[in-house]
């Protein structure tokens, strides 16, 4: 297929919402990831944010997103859709077949935008944390597997991305709302303490809410103790720098979550917070690298 006819393709199917890497909550791709991996990293993220940016697309009819997306599955199998080949699924499946990495984590991500595009609701925590399975998960695990690490960190790997996951849901519980009507709190524990859908409107959370909030943290935080193990289990040295210091970064953020309104305030770490608190996690984890049979403690919250 011609640039042109790719270039066409993509444009038909995409719908860029304009946000790149500096958006997100945690560092995406950072220096702490070898060089010569990043492009792949870059790939993978580009893929991602496009298939992200049709699912949260509030013009699009669900069936609509569903067939775009599908055009990102079709291509990143190596097919080529009535479309014509969507540009960053091709690129990512280069990559994945480059480097040996599995398309299922591409793949998964797709089914999780899928789920996005018809399914506004979260039955309980358990649906979830299957949602998470797709959503965040899949990340970690293209990472551990670009990098050649043991599969039997993936355990490790999947509570850090699912706590993630979560604490970003929590953070935009009201604006996932408002813009999507889209809501990740369990339906169960709201209706448990008879919370409302319109208490996500309100200012401040009521104490119903909070109870759901708190109940959520923790589950995040079982899931945050597990993350711990991660970077102690990695072989690469750079990827468990970059695991400790966004796993520091998770628990600080689970700290503020505890402490705030997130429907009353924007929760969340300042850039050179987040700088800072990244460049703690990695030096503790190198240190603690350098110290036989030590344990890296758990930041204080």
């Amino acid at each position: 297929m011609s640039a042109e006819t790719s270039a066409a393709a993509t444009s038909s199917v995409e719908t860029p919402s304009g946000k790149g890497a500096d958006a997100e909550n945690f560092p995406v791709g950072s220096i702490l990831i070898a060089p010569r991996l990043r492009p792949h990293v870059a790939r993978y993220y580009a893929f991602a944010r496009a298939a992200d940016d049709i699912a949260d697309n509030g013009t699009l009819a669900p069936e609509d997103k569903l067939r775009r997306l599908d055009a990102f599955r079709v291509t990143l199998k190596g097919a080529t859709p009535p479309e014509g080949k969507v540009a960053k699924a091709e690129r990512l499946r280069e990559s994945l077949l480059a480097t040996g990495v599995p398309l299922a984590h591409g793949l998964d991500l797709l089914d999780a935008f899928s789920r996005d595009a018809v399914k506004p609701r979260t039955d309980d925590w358990a649906d979830l944390m299957r949602y998470c399975d797709v959503s965040a998960n899949p990340v970690g695990r293209f990472l551990l597997d670009l990098h050649g690490e043991d599969r039997a960190g993936w355990a490790a790997s999947d509570a850090l991305c699912s706590a993630l996951q979560v604490l970003n849901h929590l953070q935009d519980c009201a604006k996932d709302y408002a813009e999507m009507d889209r809501v990740y709190l369990p339906a169960d524990w709201m209706a448990a303490e008879s919370v409302a859908l319109t208490d996500l409107t309100k200012p401040a959370a009521t104490p119903g809410l909070r109870l759901v909030l708190d109940r959520c943290l923790d589950g995040t935080e079982a899931l945050l103790r597990r993350a711990d193990e991660l970077a102690p289990h990695l072989k690469n040295t750079r990827l468990a720098l970059e695991s400790a210091a966004i796993v520091r970064l998770a628990w600080k953020l689970y700290a503020r979550l505890r402490r705030q309104d997130p429907l009353a305030v924007r929760v969340e770490l300042s850039r050179p917070a987040l700088a800072g608190q990244a460049a703690l996690g990695a030096g503790l984890e190198l240190l603690q690298r350098g110290l036989p049979g030590g344990r890296r403690p758990r930041p204080t919250t």
